[in-house]
C-alpha cells in the first residue's frame, strides 16, 4: 500500500503530494539536513548536505541550547544531569544527537564526556540517573541503571561521533545482555537476551530494582529506547548480539501493533502514544516507533498497518502533520508549537510511511 493510499483510507480524500519545499525553506538547518539525506536521499558529503550540517553550529536551536552549557560539560550541574527534566545533559544530548549536531565540536564533545563520567555505570556500562557519589571511582549509580536511559543515550552518543569508543560499546553491550521483551506470561518472540529459556520474569539485578522499568513484564517504553539505541549502529557494525536484540525488539512491538495491548489487542497500552511530538524524551508515540521500525527495514510488517494508517490519518489537509505534544517550557530551548503545523513531525511521518510506498 502506498504512503498516498493509507492517506486516502484513512481520510477519505486523496492527499496532496508532500510539502517538500515547505520542509527545506524553513530556517532550520537541523531539518533542512535530514530532509535532504533522510528523505531526499542526498549522500552526507554532497556540497547541499554539508552545507546544512555547518550551518547546523551557527543558528538555530543546537547553538542556543550549547551556549547554557556549563565549564564542566554538564546543563544543570553534575548532580542533576537526568532529574533537571528536561534542562539538565541527559536530555540536551538527546536533542542536540536529534538535531545533527557535530560531534567534533569541542563543546558536544564536553558533554558526552561529562554523560559518560557521571551517569555510566562503571560496573556495568549501562547509564544511571544518579550519580554514585561514594563510590571510589564515581561514574553513574549502579543500583539506578535505567533501559529507557541507556538506549537513549546509546542513541545520542553513536550519533554523535562515540560509535567506536569502548564505553560507549559497554553501553551496548548492558543493552545486548538486559534487553527484554515478554509480557510476563511465558512468552517472547525468538531467543531474548536476559531471559532463561521458559521465558520465565528473569530476576536478580538489574530487574529487582525498578518495578516501573521492569516489573511483572517489560516496560514498553525501554523497548522503544533500547531499538532507537541500537537502530543507530551502522548495520554493517551489528554484532550478532546486536541484530538479535534488534530482531526481538522489533517482534516484540509488532506483536503488540506497536500501541496495542498484547492480552487485549482491542485496547490501547499506552493511550498518550497516540498524540504526536518531537522532541521525544524519555517517552515515545506511534510514530516515533514506526520511524524506527522504518530504519530496520520492518514498518512495512502487516503488524504495523493500522499505525501506519493512524498517523496517515493525522496529516493535514496541505499534507503537514501538527504538533500535539509537547514539553516546550521545560526544554532550554522550545522546539516548534504545539498546535501548530510541524515540520520535524512531517519529515519524520514522511520518512516512516514511505515503507509501505
Amino acid at each position: 500500500m502506498s504512503v498516498r493510499r493509507a492517506q486516502t483510507l484513512a481520510t477519505g480524500a486523496a492527499p496532496p503530494r508532500p510539502p517538500i519545499r515547505w520542509l527545506l525553506e524553513g530556517d532550520d538547518p537541523s531539518l533542512r539536513f535530514f530532509t535532504l539525506t533522510g528523505l531526499l536521499g542526498l549522500a552526507p558529503d554532497s556540497a547541499d548536505a554539508v552545507a546544512a550540517r555547518r550551518a547546523i553550529m551557527r543558528r538555530g536551536a543546537v547553538p542556543r541550547v550549547l551556549a547554557a552549557q556549563g565549564a564542566d560539560g554538564h546543563w544543570e550541574g553534575p548532580d542533576r544531569f537526568y532529574t533537571a527534566k528536561y534542562r539538565g545533559t541527559v536530555w540536551q544530548l538527546i536533542i542536540l544527537a536529534e538535531l545533527g549536531a557535530a560531534g567534533s565540536d569541542e563543546r558536544v564533545r564536553r558533554g558526552c564526556e561529562a554523560v559518560l563520567r557521571d551517569a555510566q555505570d562503571r560496573l556495568s556500562g549501562g547509564f544511571a540517573t544518579d550519580r554514585a557519589k561514594r563510590d571510589g571511582d564515581g561514574g553513574g549509580l549502579h543500583g539506578r541503571v535505567i533501559p529507557c536511559l541507556t538506549g537513549n543515550l546509546v542513541f545520542s552518543l553513536i550519533r554523535l561521533g562515540l560509535l567506536d569508543d569502548p564505553r560507549l560499546q559497554a553501553a551496548v553491550e548492558w543493552l545486548t545482555t538486559y534487553a527484554r521483551f515478554d509480557d510476563g506470561d511465558g512468552e517472547a518472540p525468538g531467543t531474548v537476551a536476559g531471559l532463561a529459556g521458559d521465558c520465565r520474569p528473569p530476576t536478580g539485578w538489574p530487574y529487582d530494582a525498578w518495578e516501573m522499568c521492569w516489573g511483572r513484564h517489560t516496560c514498553l517504553m525501554g523497548v522503544v529506547k533500547t531499538l532507537k539505541g541500537l537502530s543507530a549502529v551502522p548495520p554493517q557494525r551489528r554484532s550478532p548480539a546486536v541484530q538479535r536484540t534488534l530482531d526481538d525488539g522489533a517482534e516484540f512491538l509488532l506483536r503488540h501493533r506497536l500501541y496495542r495491548r498484547s492480552h487485549d489487542p482491542a485496547r490501547d497500552a499506552k493511550p498518550g502514544w497516540k498524540r504526536l511530538g518531537f522532541p521525544r524524551m524519555y517517552q515515545t508515540d506511534v510514530l516515533e516507533i514506526l520511524d524506527i521500525l522504518e530504519r530496520l527495514g520492518k514498518a512495512g510488517d502487516e503488524r504495523a498497518g493500522e499505525a501506519r494508517t493512524l498517523v496517515a490519518a493525522r496529516a493535514g489537509v496541505d499534507g503537514r502533520w501538527t504538533l500535539q505534544d509537547t514539553f516546550n517550557g521545560r526544554y532550554l530551548v522550545d522546539i516548534e508549537t504545539k498546535g501548530r503545523p510541524s515540520r520535524w513531525l512531517t519529515l519524520r511521518a514522511l520518512r516512516a510511511l514511505r515503507a509501505s510506498a
